[in-house]
């Protein structure tokens, strides 16, 4: 290989190095604004999704909804029934 193709692919390594660092640091840098809400579009989101948002009570409740138990298998029924979170269809 002659010297000045190891000083173009240098170039090159080089190059993609140094945008893959500033690509990296500015995808930190808004995920990190991104988390703390210091960015303008994420706090506002932030304010109205945290006010509205109830807090979830970790309890499973089953639907019982006619409808919904129409299509239910005997199996899932049991599982809503005993309390737990159906993995059966």
């Amino acid at each position: 290989m002659n010297i000045a193709r190891k000083w173009v692919l240098t170039a090159v390594l080089a190059g993609s190095m140094a945008g893959g660092g500033i690509g990296a640091a500015i995808m930190n840098a808004t995920a990190s604004s991104a988390a703390t809400g210091t960015g303008s579009t994420s706090t506002s989101t932030a304010s109205t999704s945290n006010s509205t948002a109830a807090a979830p009570t970790g309890t499973f409740k089953p639907n019982e909804n006619a409808a919904h138990e129409a299509g239910e298998s005997a199996a899932r029924e049991a599982q809503e029934d005993a309390g737990q979170v159906p993995t059966v269809p």
